[in-house]
């Protein structure tokens, strides 16, 4: 029998998201359940019920000092002038703190306050007050006292409290069960070989710990390949077990995504793609009780659209409140566009630059994980919206504490693999500081430190007509600002080719005569102006050179596409070429400086940044990289000034 055929749905919906939302929650069954668990082991469990303590702390009158214990009513006559004296056993006990005070005793006396005649004999010059420093029965809890109402979330401290009165077993919300799939002929476990046009599978993790963190149960199934059949099987397995199943790719249009006609064929869809970007293709359906989830395989829009409807889902069965981050108004240091009718998730960076917050979008794609490791916060812009200018005002929600955020360092300019480490090394050295880099180019640098969106900008640009470094393009941008240009390493460029050199290019005139595929950076990147100087040197044009038009953002990124083309070329760095196993010709040595206004430099931040770059630690790990000229203290170069 063939296999049955599923026609591609080429159309998504554009449902807002709220509503699918909402019409989502219309069909979930919370199946909500108690299980008691030991009180030991309960951390970050909901509370099924009210918890009452089953025994008083303490639950005898306890010494709450070392001393002696008397009858209080024995010393009222104490005086310094008329002192008593009191024997053992009979007129008072010795205790120590946390002992019971026996009967009949009903005070206690600091021992510093008692003066030892003999073994059996004690003097006092003061009285002491009933039930002086004596810790009442019940005085933290009271046997059958309410510890925990319904809903409560276990912490630490609870647990003390439960443990100290003795209520050992406690009902808690049984964890919701969700099932994860992830689906794709493409996939395979980090662990396994891998080769051209496999994808490592690591959604399936990421979900699993995001649903642990949110209170849920999860388990990760293997893989499952991209047949009708095995979807449908797996499918319907998982939801006679599971209280969720999230299905991860196969939710879009392409030939291969099936999932939605089998949820459909299985149950009911009710939603196939959410107005958001990213993000859109959702499938939101059911087979029999159990609500089926399919989310995109681009791992951004899947995490996302995780938090929108998994996340509520567990919240709704543990019957608790979905958390709220806190939100933070950001002056935006670039425009944004929006998209009309659908919801916008835009990653930022944000720093605290001259007393605001600067906030600068990350890259967009839907699959750049790092997106979402690095931001600091997630703006949001409606779906009524077009976007921001640069300049205006918006809130963000922030994935970062306020105070790691302001302790930042904005780094904002040309890339360098140093600055990783420089920002390791001032971790290191103060936990509180790291250095928020983005990587936009020499000039983007220099007009972030004009707008006073960065703290430090990172330059290497030539100057075709005197062939010196940065000074120039300091003055002509940054005349009216006091700023300082810190001679920070030396750094050979050069061609990136593949290993062996197939194409045996030696210089820009070699590129065009044999139609290499070149790896071009991003205008405004020192690197791309040295290319083009080349270009002009040797009299050639930019029409002339094959890939010219397309851009990448760092010199890691250029060596990559060169070790993935036989018949590609790119400028950059030697670090870069050692780091990707590529052969490397030097073309250049050029000075890549640390541009900042004066007043950073001078500034607390500005001087413990010097001490880290001046460390010994930092030029050790510098040269463990290779190809850089670290200056031992160079003089700083103080540009822009005004008389």
């Amino acid at each position: 029998m063939m296999a049955k055929e599923y026609k591609r749905k080429v159309y998504l919906q554009d449902k807002p998201r709220l509503e699918a939302k909402q019409q989502m929650f219309t069909h979930f069954n919370s199946k909500r359940e108690i299980e008691w668990v030991d009180s030991s082991d309960s951390l970050g469990r909901v509370l099924a019920k009210p918890v009452f303590a089953n025994s008083s702390m303490p639950h005898y009158h306890a010494s709450a000092m070392d001393g002696v214990a008397v009858i209080a009513e024995e010393t009222f006559s104490a005086h310094e002038h008329r002192p008593i004296q009191l024997k053992k056993d009979l007129e008072f006990a010795y205790v120590d703190t946390g002992n019971e005070v026996p009967s009949p005793f009903d005070a206690v006396i600091m021992i510093e306050q008692v003066n030892e005649i003999s073994e059996d004999i004690i003097e006092i010059i003061e009285p002491a007050v009933p039930w002086q420093h004596i810790r009442p029965i019940g005085e933290d809890i009271v046997q059958e006292e309410m510890l925990f109402p319904q809903g409560h979330i276990i912490r630490p401290v609870d647990i003390g409290a439960l443990l100290a009165s003795r209520t050992v077993r406690i009902p808690v919300v049984k964890k919701p069960v969700v099932t994860i799939i992830p689906t794709g002929n493409e996939l395979v476990s980090p662990t396994d070989t891998i080769s051209t046009g496999q994808l490592i599978e690591f959604n399936g993790t990421v979900f699993a710990n995001y649903i642990h963190e949110w209170g849920g149960e999860p388990q990760l199934h293997p893989i499952v390949k991209d047949e009708p059949s095995s979807i449908k099987t797996t499918l319907l397995e998982a939801a006679k077990h599971a209280d969720i199943v999230v299905i991860n790719a196969g939710s879009s249009a392409g030939s291969k995504d099936y999932t939605v006609h089998i949820i459909a064929e299985l149950g009911e869809v009710f939603t196939h793609g959410v107005a958001t970007r990213p993000g859109k293709p959702v499938i939101i359906g059911k087979i029999e009780d159990t609500i089926i989830i399919g989310v995109p395989g681009y791992p951004v829009s899947a995490y996302l659209a995780l938090e929108w409807f998994v996340r509520p889902l567990i919240c709704e069965v543990l019957q608790v409140s979905e958390p709220v981050r806190q939100k933070l108004q950001v002056k935006l240091g670039r425009r944004i566009v929006g998209t009309m009718g659908a919801e916008d998730f835009i990653r930022m960076n944000i720093g605290y630059v001259n007393g605001e917050y600067i906030a600068n979008p990350l890259p967009r794609a839907a699959g750049v994980t790092m997106s979402l490791v690095r931001a600091d916060g997630m703006l949001v812009i409606p779906p009524t919206s077009l976007g921001y200018e640069q300049g205006e005002y918006a809130e963000i929600e922030l994935y970062k504490p306020l105070e790691a955020i302001k302790e930042s360092i904005v780094f904002i300019g040309s890339h360098d693999l140093t600055i990783d480490l420089l920002s390791s090394q001032m971790k290191a050295v103060n936990r509180n500081t790291s250095i928020m880099s983005s990587h936009v180019g020499s000039l983007a640098g220099i007009m972030a430190i004009k707008k006073g969106e960065a703290h430090v900008a990172g330059i290497h640009l030539l100057d075709p007509e005197t062939h010196e470094y940065n000074e120039s393009y300091i003055e002509r941008f940054l005349a009216d600002k006091e700023v300082v240009l810190y001679p920070f390493l030396k750094r050979k460029q050069g061609w990136l080719l593949p290993k062996g050199n197939p194409l045996d290019i030696q210089n820009v005139e070699d590129i065009v005569e044999k139609q290499a595929h070149f790896v071009n950076r991003q205008k405004g990147a020192g690197t791309r102006i040295l290319f083009d100087m080349l270009l002009r040197e040797a009299g050639l044009s930019t029409e002339e050179i094959i890939g010219y038009g397309r851009e990448m953002f760092s010199h890691l990124s250029v060596a990559a596409e060169v070790k993935g083309n036989q018949h590609a070329v790119g400028l950059g760095i030697y670090p870069a070429a050692k780091a990707m196993g590529l052969d490397f010709i030097p073309v250049a040595d050029e000075h890549y400086d640390l541009l900042m206004t004066r007043a950073f430099f001078e500034s607390q931040q500005g001087k413990d940044l010097i001490n880290v770059i001046q460390s010994e630690a930092f030029f050790e790990k510098v040269a463990g990289i290779g190809g850089y000229l670290l200056e031992k203290n160079p003089n700083p170069i103080y540009l822009g000034m005004r008389e």
